[in-house]
Order: C-alpha cells, then sequence, then structure tokens
C-alpha cells in the first residue's frame, strides 16, 4: 500500500514538473515570442522576460530574431542599363522582422524562404532602377539615389510580409569583360581631352598675366628711368651752377681744382699709360713751385 501511495507520489510530482516547465519559458531581449493554440497564433510577446503559458498541447511557443539580419549574394548578377551595357552587380542586404505574426502568415517563420522573396523584391528593384540609367549614372554620381531608390519600392512589399528593409548597398559594379576595356578607353580619351582644354585655357591665360606682368614692368621701368633723368638733370644743373659760382670768385684756383681733378682721374689705374709732353699744358701745375 505504502509503495503504491510512492508511485503515486511520484507521478504526480513527475506531471507537476512536466507541466511547470512547459508552461513557464523565458523570452530574450533579442527575439520576438509568438504563442500558438493548436496551430493558431494566440499572442506575440515582444517584451523580455520570464513568461506563463497554458502547457502542451494547449499552447506552444515560437522565437523569431529581432535583429538585423544580412542578405549576401555570393555571386555578382547581371543588369542592364538605359544604353545596354551588361553590368555585374554585387549587392547586400539589410532586414528585420518588425511583425511575427505577417511574417509568420507569410512563411511559416521560415527565414529562409523570407530571404528568397527579399531577394526577388531587390533584384526586381534593381532591374528596374539600373534600366533608367546610363553606366556613367550608376558608377559616379547616382549611386546613392539608386539605393534609396530601392529602398523605397523594397518597403512597402517588405512591410506586407512583416519585414523592415534598412539598407541597400551596392558593393561592386562592374562591367562585362568584354565590353570594359572599349568603355575604359572612351572614358580615357574623354578625360584626355578635358585636360588638353583645360591645358589649353591655363597656357592662354598664363600668356596674357605674362604679357600684361611684362608690360607693367616696362611702363614702370620707362616712368623710372625718365624720373631718374629728371633728378639726374636737375642735380646735374644745379650742381654746374654751383661749380660754375664757386668758380667765378676764384678762375685760378679753378683752373688748379680742374687739373687735379684730371690727374686723379688719369692715375686711377697703375697699368694706364699717357703720351704727352712732359712740358705741355697738361702738366702745368706740376712744374711750380
Amino acid at each position: 500500500m505504502n509503495a503504491n501511495r510512492l508511485i503515486a507520489a511520484g507521478i504526480a510530482f513527475i506531471a507537476v514538473i512536466y507541466v511547470l516547465s512547459s508552461s513557464i519559458f523565458i523570452v530574450d531581449q533579442r527575439k520576438f515570442a509568438v504563442v500558438f493554440s493548436f496551430g493558431q497564433i494566440v499572442r506575440v510577446i515582444e517584451e523580455p522576460g520570464l513568461r506563463v503559458k497554458l502547457p502542451a498541447p494547449f499552447e506552444s511557443v515560437r522565437f523569431f530574431d529581432r535583429r538585423i539580419l544580412t542578405i549576401d549574394n555570393p555571386e555578382a548578377e547581371r543588369f542592364i542599363t538605359a544604353e545596354k551595357k551588361n553590368l555585374l552587380v554585387d549587392s547586400f542586404v539589410k532586414w528585420r522582422i518588425v511583425d511575427p505574426r505577417k511574417f509568420f502568415i507569410s512563411f511559416k517563420g521560415d527565414e529562409r524562404l523570407a530571404q528568397d522573396r527579399l531577394t526577388q523584391l531587390v533584384r526586381s528593384a534593381l532591374n528596374e532602377e539600373f534600366t533608367k540609367r546610363t553606366v556613367r549614372e550608376l558608377i559616379s554620381d547616382q549611386r546613392e539615389e539608386v539605393m534609396q531608390g530601392i529602398r523605397k519600392k523594397v518597403a512597402d512589399d517588405a512591410a506586407d510580409i512583416g519585414v523592415e528593409i534598412v539598407d541597400v548597398r551596392l558593393k561592386r559594379v562592374d562591367l562585362l569583360a568584354e565590353i570594359s576595356d572599349s568603355v575604359y578607353r572612351r572614358m580615357e580619351a574623354e578625360r584626355k581631352r578635358v585636360a588638353n582644354e583645360l591645358r589649353s585655357t591655363g597656357a592662354a591665360e598664363s600668356d596674357k598675366i605674362r604679357a600684361n606682368a611684362e608690360r607693367q614692368r616696362d611702363t614702370i621701368l620707362a616712368e623710372a628711368y625718365r624720373d631718374a633723368q629728371k633728378i639726374k638733370g636737375a642735380g646735374d644743373a644745379r650742381a654746374t651752377a654751383l661749380y660754375a659760382e664757386a668758380f667765378g670768385r676764384d678762375a685760378q684756383f679753378a683752373q688748379f681744382y680742374q687739373s687735379l681733378e684730371a690727374y686723379r682721374s688719369s692715375f686711377k689705374d697703375k697699368k694706364d699709360i699717357m703720351v704727352v709732353e712732359p712740358n705741355g699744358e697738361f702738366f702745368k701745375f706740376l712744374h711750380k713751385k
């Protein structure tokens, strides 16, 4: 009898442990918790913490990741531009689940199916954007505009399946090998043409500036020479007047002074040679005592 009671108590204890373990669960802050009852969604729990539900099989719970996920295609895809050029595009998509209820209804909670669907949406949006633009626009100045257009096009469809597109980025946009060389050559020729035009414009501007500078220099030098000659002429006239006034007071001294100046100029260099008569007029002051 006691053995039967012990067995019954053990069974009851196990049953209680089972009920408790299947009724209590923890919601991680990185997850959504979706509670089901016989395959139907009963409630969605977004706040983290300890939660309670009915034991199985009355209710069950599934968890969905609420973090930002990445779709990164391993191989580049081919798209056609407005000028019918083929481009190889390598892109990636950042997305996350925002409505677990819609997400489960759309994909039965399978992230792989969701990624396949999002890849198709992004591919379609990329194709639409690329067919409206040229290679130059896609490679240079309109890449950000392309990505914004893709996000806008995919956003509505993604919201219908409980998903948010966080970002779409183009990692690489390349021309196919058979056309890249010709395009690069054409771009190189265009750059060379622009460079030559800039050089020609710069050379012409340089010549103009140099000619203007030389003209100004000649004008300044001519005006300076003119002013110098005026000043020199005025100085010479003043000196001549002073000499004349001074020499007019004593003519003999004036002759003596001018002879000394002539001697100084004549014998300035020891290598100079003069052929004159010693008793000539030039040396008359040297003979006087």
